[in-house]
């Protein structure tokens, strides 16, 4: 079979349900002929840190609630496969009925693609960070404000030992990556 041209384009679902249109879209294109014209099925995250009592949980959120991206070469039954997927509302297209779905501008794929490599190095760069010596701000927790020295870093664990004054003494803390900032 001679390989099309894939282009992004965007399938509105069900709010909450993207994941699960993505793992049935996986399953399809595993199992039957659709991975011939679907290659790939994104729904764009970012790592977000909230507090949960007392402990730092990392939760993922969608950047696009409500959408689905995929990469793929609309022909045949190919539309009609997708659009009638569990949870899956319709394609992104024009206004009127009979148009056809609109693929996605270069700008636009590089911009949610980019969202993604961002959200990964943003990561990757927070895992060892900081180096023993250096002056940071505490901003989280019950010590917010207080500054000091960064004695030990585990970037194992991803926690730092830093060393601030307490009533003019001083005292170790054992705190997180994302609890300090630079001063």
């Amino acid at each position: 079979m001679a390989e099309g041209k894939k282009e992004w384009y965007v399938l509105r679902a069900i709010a909450g349900k993207e994941a699960k249109v993505k793992e049935v879209l996986d399953a399809a294109i595993k199992n039957t002929d659709l991975g011939n014209y679907v290659s790939q099925v994104l729904i764009p995250t970012e790592k977000v840190y909230t507090s949960r009592n007392g402990k730092k949980v990392v939760k993922e959120k969608n950047l696009y609630s409500g959408y689905v991206f995929i990469e793929a070469e609309l022909t045949g039954e190919v539309i009609y496969e997708l659009r009638n997927t569990t949870n899956v509302i319709d394609f992104l297209r024009g206004r009127s009925k009979t148009s056809k779905p609109e693929p996605l501008r270069e700008a636009e794929v590089m911009r949610m693609l980019g969202a993604i490599d961002e959200s990964m190095n943003a990561q990757a760069e927070d895992a060892n960070d900081f180096a023993v010596g250096e002056a940071v701000k505490v901003n989280f927790g019950p010590f917010s404000g207080f500054t000091g020295t960064i004695r030990e870093v585990n970037s194992d664990r991803r926690k730092i030992k830093v060393e601030v004054k307490i009533f003019g003494r001083p005292t170790d803390l054992e705190l997180e990556n994302t609890q300090v900032e630079r001063i």
